[in-house]
């Protein structure tokens, strides 16, 4: 690569590595942080170990990263409502403003002096394959990545972050499904720095596997896996989807052949207008359907999984029922919205179905009574079997969306209580009405990109 890609390289290092005063006013944050909750620790009638863990105890925290994480680690003979209990006081003894959050169990966020920190509460185990809960991992990670990160290869993992950023694919929430901090840090580790990094992900053939550890002890069958080195039955990377790895190969491919600033900065489109939506639907000649609802009052990683089931289970309807699907997406704000834009705007008022062979007797014969005295074309032979030209149920997908049949296509469990507390349906230019809110998913849709 070019002398270009280092002078990008290096741009990005100094403006994404914290300054003196940035790490001295975050460290003095973390120690008051840290020595409130041991406070708050001698007042139970248990011991327990007090543990910054995450990027800002690794020194791998990118500049303006204002995230400090405590976990407060008890005996694993504690039994879990104890655990809850204990931790939710320190939680709050630390954090008296704060407010509880449910990952596994609960745990309490607030803010420090400008700072998000979370406290959490979990077991003290002696190895992470004997962990209670999935948070018990978090500790080793630490420990193993403090063992192996110095300085410089600190440094490099936060551009590899900061490049994972810039185009998208940083994150291990359900709605990103992407790369996680961890998993960067060990494939910065594993690779010995961004460079080599990229020039490796340029050439993947997925699936990609790596065992920093040599435990080669589970078989997983994901695009990108990374054996977790201080649990062998993990795959660190398993929430990170083939689109993602796909999109790292794109960019990376990207980044050799034009190194420039911008792969590291992450953007977004400027938001589509009515005009530009009603302009987009008429260039494509395709007829755009939408479902438009309340969103459902349950956490983002709870919400994402069930508007891609949902959406999933419309697309695969609307597809059966000969609409065609060629793309969709789903969209969540105040309101949440699940697309599908189809190929098919209207099929015939009539459909055919076909039976089962004549030589299979007994279903032939109950395929032939069944429809002998019904309002359909036939039944007639066509072939070797039983076929009838029936009416259809919807000729438009507008008309089953509008119908109680939604309802029985495969949702997730709080959509499908949003849907029946009521929806909107959206068709072709109506689709104008999601601007407001969705402007910039629309451009996203209407204009993608890798």
């Amino acid at each position: 690569m070019s002398d270009e890609f280092d002078a990008v390289v290096e741009r990005v290092r100094e403006r994404v590595s914290p300054d003196d005063e940035e790490r001295a006013r975050l460290q003095r944050v973390a120690t008051a942080v840290r020595r409130r909750a041991a406070d708050a620790v001698a007042d139970l009638p248990v011991a327990a170990e007090i543990v910054q863990v995450g990027s800002t105890a690794r020194n791998t925290w990118t500049a303006g990263d204002r995230d400090i994480d405590v976990f407060v680690c008890f005996p694993p003979e504690l039994d879990r409502e104890t655990l809850e209990s204990y931790g939710l006081e320190v939680g709050h003894a630390v954090l008296p403003e704060g407010r509880e959050e449910y990952a596994e169990h609960p745990y309490v966020v607030g803010e420090v002096e400008g700072y998000a920190v979370d406290l959490v509460p979990c077991y003290d185990v002696a190895e992470a394959t004997a962990i209670q809960s999935a948070v018990d991992r978090t500790p080793f990670h630490t420990r193993y990545l403090e063992a192996r990160l110095d300085d410089r290869l600190a440094g490099e993992v936060r551009v590899t972050k900061q490049f994972l950023k810039g185009i998208g694919v940083y994150g291990s929430d359900l709605r990103t499904r992407g790369f996680s901090g961890y998993l960067t840090e060990l494939l910065v580790v594993e690779y010995g720095g961004f460079r080599a990094f990229v020039e490796a992900a340029a050439d993947w053939h997925p699936p990609v596997e790596f065992d920093p550890e040599d435990h080669a002890a589970t078989t997983f069958e994901d695009p990108l896996v990374v054996v977790d080195p201080t649990d062998p039955e993990r795959n660190v990377a398993a929430v990170c989807s083939a689109r993602n790895v796909a999109r790292l190969q794109h960019y990376a491919r990207d980044l050799r052949a034009d190194p420039r600033d911008g792969l590291f900065t992450p953007s977004e489109p400027a938001p589509y207008d009515a005009s530009a939506v009603r302009a987009a639907i008429e260039r494509r000649g395709t007829t755009p359907v939408a479902v438009r609802f309340e969103t459902p009052d349950v956490v983002e990683d709870q919400l994402w999984p069930q508007l891609e089931k949902s959406l999933a289970g419309l697309t695969e309807e609307l597809d059966r029922r000969g609409f065609d699907v060629l793309r969709s997406a789903a969209f969540a704000g105040e309101s949440a919205v699940l697309l599908a834009e189809l190929t098919v705007a209207e099929r015939p008022a009539v459909e055919r179905h076909e039976g089962p062979p004549v030589h299979v007797r007994q279903h032939a014969e109950g395929f032939y009574d069944a429809y002998a005295d019904a309002d359909v074309a036939g039944p007639f032979v066509d072939g070797d079997r039983y076929v009838v030209e029936r009416d259809r149920e919807f000729t438009t997908a507008a008309d089953f969306l509008d119908s109680d049949a939604l309802l029985d296509v495969r949702l997730g469990p709080h959509v499908e209580s949003a849907l029946e507390a009521g929806y909107d349906c959206l068709v072709g230019e109506e689709l104008s009405e999601l601007v407001p809110a969705f402007g910039v998913d629309l451009a996203r849709y209407f204009d993608p990109k890798p």
